[in-house]
């Protein structure tokens, strides 16, 4: 009868929607399948997904989040809608209330589309929130007290590194470096090494395989197929975890050096609760091997990975719904 209150994840890779009193009930890719001729929608999320890479020429899979904001308006919103309607999750006589994140550093201009997206699609009520700070708080950390809490959230599209206490963020940054580039560095690694090409979805399922960034922490091999550059034939390859943590050293450096300008800007009491309290990671990211090893050598603090990482955003998302009603619309 009456609408229920919805909180969204909009990555650039997933999106993830929790509904307030029955926890995180969709988790899809944040890919929309297209008609060119037409503008049709033929599909979103994971049945999208699966045409990445493999459809004829009058249809395109779009990802319409690029780098944690919104690249392509209108699909954004036709995606949303579609989850949204897929919940089934207004009322009657009344639209849910929305709760979206953003990542720390986007423009007002973006954060405005971001609103407009989620009202167009059906919210009723729409507040945006910081996404280092909800996925703190999916993350079990109590940034409501003054104790300095540093998390690394590390998506699809953006890598969003903030030093919180008293319920807000002291000191942040946010680059574009993150899960999807990470794929693009073993796409092109792949090409300029063995002349082969392969595609996105290749190149992601060498990261989750053997991909590590940690010096000699892992030691697996995977065959991977693709087209070769100079007979065009396909052809099949083995690719090892080494080389993969070579491709990968420059993307995984830069994400140290976020956290590492964080740090410097960070209070020193602050910095004192990081030592005893550790960094928390949160986002895909996390669970790319050898990352928490890293971040510790690098930073000299205890680096921990947070129980479900992917899903820190949507889990904090229902319990800030929870006290929705604290929250400035902004």
């Amino acid at each position: 009868m009456w609408s229920k209150d919805i909180g969204i994840d909009l990555g650039t890779a997933n999106v993830l929607i929790h509904v307030k009193g029955k926890g995180i009930v969709l988790n899809e890719p944040s890919v929309v399948a297209i008609d060119k001729n037409s503008g049709k929608v033929l599909a979103v999320g994971e049945e999208a997904r699966r045409m990445v890479g493999r459809t004829p020429g009058n249809i395109v899979a779009i990802r319409p989040l690029k780098d944690g904001v919104i690249a392509d308006f209108e699909i954004t919103e036709q995606m949303l809608k579609y989850f949204i309607n897929k919940l089934d999750v207004k009322g009657f006589f009344s639209k849910p209330r929305i709760l979206i994140c953003c990542p720390t550093n986007i423009t007002s201009v973006e954060k405005k589309a971001i609103r407009e997206a989620a009202e167009k699609s059906g919210g009723k009520k729409v507040y945006l929130e910081e996404e280092p700070k909800v996925a703190a708080v999916g993350a079990g950390m109590e940034i409501f007290q003054p104790y300095g809490n540093m998390v690394v959230d590390i998506g699809g599209g953006t890598t969003d590194v903030a030093v919180l206490s008293m319920g807000d963020i002291v000191t942040s940054s946010s680059i574009k470096m993150a899960g999807d580039k990470f794929d693009n560095e073993i796409l092109n690694y792949i090409k300029r090494e063995y002349k082969l090409l392969i595609g996105e979805r290749t190149a992601e399922d060498i990261k989750i395989s053997v991909g590590t960034v940690f010096p000699g922490s892992r030691h697996e091999s995977l065959d991977i197929r693709g087209r070769d550059l100079v007979s065009g034939l396909p052809r099949t390859i083995t690719v090892y975890s080494e080389e993969i943590e070579r491709a990968l050293k420059e993307p995984a450096a830069m994400i140290v050096q976020a956290a590492k300008s964080v740090l410097e800007r960070t209070p020193p009491e602050l910095s004192a609760d990081i030592i005893d309290r550790g960094v928390i990671l949160t986002g895909g990211g996390a669970l790319l091997h050898g990352m928490d090893l890293l971040l510790a050598e690098e930073l000299k603090v205890p680096v921990l990975i947070a129980e479900e990482p992917m899903k820190c955003v949507a889990i904090g998302t229902g319990i800030m719904l929870e006290n929705i009603d604290r929250i400035p619309a902004k």
